[in-house]
């Protein structure tokens, strides 16, 4: 990889602190993915169990009070050890557009590359989520490693019937 950033557990810069995320900041983190109203929300419970079972794979972004921010969950898909699944990335509505979520990929990655080595990075982006396509994009370009794009699933297979099909990104090979 890279254009790696300064020690995950210390990156720092005029607004934030980014480490892993603790079960404490759940709450937290459930109510910054509720009120980006671009997210599917998931139960308040399962954001406790993430930040418990997949805070090594996952990144907090921390204001001065030391409150989360933004995050980005993450895990390692098992038949894959070297493949990165972003989960969820969200930014609270106060601390947009500074590019906050690009620092927070950068930073998450690089760290999962230091402590077990990645080849890819994955997530899946609905067709209107532009920003998210922005995003992944230009991690694409910023660690000039391919972008390859396919439906992973199309939005018939889930249950409402009115869910847009759901489009793989895959970023990568990065070089050893």
């Amino acid at each position: 990889m890279t254009a790696a950033p300064a020690d995950f557990a210390r990156a720092r810069s005029e607004f934030l602190s980014i480490d892993t995320p603790r079960v404490e900041d759940g709450a937290a983190i459930w109510r910054i993915a509720r009120d980006s109203e671009v997210l599917d929300l998931n139960s308040s419970y399962s954001y406790l169990l993430w930040c418990r079972d997949f805070a090594a794979t996952s990144a907090v972004a921390r204001g001065e009070d030391g409150e989360p921010i933004a995050f980005v969950t993450g895990y390692i898909r098992p038949d894959r050890p070297e493949t990165l699944v972003v989960w969820q990335v969200a930014v609270d509505q106060a601390h947009r557009g500074k590019g906050l979520a690009a620092t927070l990929l950068d930073a998450l990655t690089a760290r999962v590359a230091a402590d077990q080595g990645l080849s890819c990075v994955e997530t899946t982006i609905t067709p209107d989520n532009t920003a998210s396509d922005r995003l992944f994009t230009s991690y694409a370009q910023r660690h000039d490693v391919p972008l390859e794009q396919e439906v992973l699933f199309d939005g018939g297979l889930f249950p409402e019937g009115t869910h847009l099909p759901e489009v793989l990104y895959r970023i990568g090979p990065f070089a050893g």
